[in-house]
């Protein structure tokens, strides 16, 4: 079974931009600034669009789970820099 969503990227096509993939139905493709994080993210849909309530709800997830992924890498990043003077 797919997570829900997936952390994509192109570094040589598109160096600045992160994509999160959200594999269930509606599933789409979330295309973000890794600049500034701004929390904007345009929404490249693969299935129906849904309403308007359910997108912003998306988002919103969408948004959480990169939080939760980038600070997640983060730590682990320090532990392994901590682990490196031993």
């Amino acid at each position: 079974m797919l997570p829900k969503f997936l952390i994509g990227d192109n570094t040589q096509e598109c160096p600045d931009k992160i994509f999160i993939i959200h594999t269930q139905t509606p599933r789409c493709f979330l295309e973000g600034n890794l600049e500034g994080q701004d929390e904007s993210f345009e929404v490249h849909w693969i299935d129906e669009v849904p309403t308007q309530e359910n997108v912003e709800k998306l988002i919103e997830e969408a948004n959480d789970f990169l939080d939760a992924e980038l600070e997640s890498q983060e730590v682990l990043y320090d532990d392994e820099i901590a682990n490196e003077g031993e």
